[in-house]
């Protein structure tokens, strides 16, 4: 599963790639897992992505390597849990949001 996230932040992202064990996206969206990194800097380098300099990713997770529980009320949310090939989270807010979000 595809998870990316541009929370740069947060103590589980790598190169934009969440490696939590588990994530719980709330009804408004917000990832509730996000914990803040004091010591890493915070640079946002993904709205390069079609430069001559791409930012470099951490490779996808596999599927079963991580539970994404949802509780939105989006296409993707199959009782409580997150079916999409992949989400996106940006860093929008205090805490990550689901772009991935479809309402149903």
């Amino acid at each position: 599963m595809d998870i990316r996230c541009r929370k740069t932040g947060c103590v589980y992202n790598d190169k934009y790639t969440c490696k939590a064990k588990e994530i719980l996206i709330e009804k408004d969206c917000c990832c509730q897992k996000f914990e803040e990194n004091l010591q890493k800097p915070k640079v946002d380098k993904t709205q390069y992505i079609f430069s001559d300099n791409p930012p470099k990713y951490a490779p996808q997770r596999d599927s079963l390597a991580i539970e994404i529980e949802c509780k939105a009320h989006c296409l993707f949310n199959k009782d409580g849990k997150c079916v999409a090939n992949g989400i996106t989270l940006n860093d929008i807010k205090e805490k990550p949001l689901c772009i991935t979000f479809l309402k149903k």
